[in-house]
């Protein structure tokens, strides 16, 4: 079996396991799914869940595709090459409680030649309100699946994930971090590439354990109308980041992806409020003053 297609194999059985622990997480709805084509080479499958019981919108996908990269990439990859392989699993679940967080995940394997082939990905979080242990519980799973490879990689990782996951013009972290990995090869990790597969396997195996956990601690907490305003807010802020600054986004906008599996991470509902200022001392303000690189959580 060729490289990319182990790849390929081990990501299409992260998605069915990570759809089949989130039906039961929530307890009422189910994946549908859409088998799409990418007109240049590959496709994937999409799969959206709506209106559960916890989660309000979530998406886990697939996507497999190869074809000519176009200029932009090239240049941004700084790459010269024409033909590209990439592979990945890509995950946002916006809950319906305020306080049960939205997470991210994105795993991926890009390939344009023996020599110019890498790793990416990693697992976030963002809390409408932080919940230190939630944090806390994230931090130490993400810890331990990177412990198992190499002790430098979560203290590097969590500093990548801290650095990317910024919005730069509300000067404020998209949400308290996890990991964020790119560009993992045998010359920067001293890991061969099978080895650096079983990393990616990992860190998408993490998913489901840290979000049923999540979920299971803070779904049947109440909350008021107010609450769920601010979620909206927060909402905003996540939809701010993903359109402006993910390189996700803009990699599958520039080489002619599924538009509806690319804008799945936006939330179902968002408020942008003019100048609003959380009460100074509320749980509100005390979730915007833990929005800031550098947090020790573990």
């Amino acid at each position: 079996m060729e490289f990319r297609d182990q790849v390929v194999a081990a990501y299409q059985r992260i998605q069915e396991d990570i759809c089949r622990d989130m039906e039961l997480a929530d307890g009422k709805s189910k994946f549908e799914e859409e088998l799409w084509a990418r007109e240049g080479g590959g496709g994937g499958r999409t799969r959206i869940m709506q209106d559960g019981n916890v989660i309000e919108k979530g998406g886990v996908n697939f996507s497999a595709v190869y074809g000519k990269l176009p200029e932009a990439i090239k240049k941004a990859f700084r790459v010269e090459s024409d033909e590209f392989f990439a592979a990945g699993v890509s995950i946002v679940m916006h809950p319906s409680n305020p306080f049960v967080p939205i997470i991210h995940m994105n795993i991926r394997y890009f390939e344009m030649d023996e020599e110019t082939r890498w790793f990416g990905g990693g697992i976030d979080l963002t809390p409408h309100y932080v919940i230190d242990t939630d944090v806390r519980y994230l931090h130490h799973l993400l810890k331990q699946t990177c412990d198992r490879f190499d002790a430098s990689f979560y203290a590097k990782f969590k500093k990548q994930a801290d650095d990317y996951f910024f919005i730069k013009h509300r000067n404020e972290t998209r949400g308290v971090g996890g990991i964020f990995y790119d560009r993992l090869k045998p010359e920067n990790t001293g890991l061969s590439y099978e080895e650096i597969l079983n990393f990616s396997i990992a860190v998408g195996e993490t998913f489901s354990p840290v979000y049923s956990e999540l979920i299971d601690r803070n779904k049947d907490l109440e909350y008021t109308p107010s609450e769920q305003e601010w979620q909206y807010l927060r909402r905003s802020r996540y939809a701010e980041f993903n359109l402006v600054y993910d390189s996700g986004t803009k990699f599958g906008l520039e080489t002619n992806g599924r538009i509806e599996s690319i804008l799945m991470s936006l939330p179902p509902m968002a408020k942008w409020v003019y100048n609003h200022q959380p009460v100074i001392g509320s749980p509100e303000w005390e979730t915007l003053s833990k929005l800031k690189k550098g947090v020790n959580w573990v």
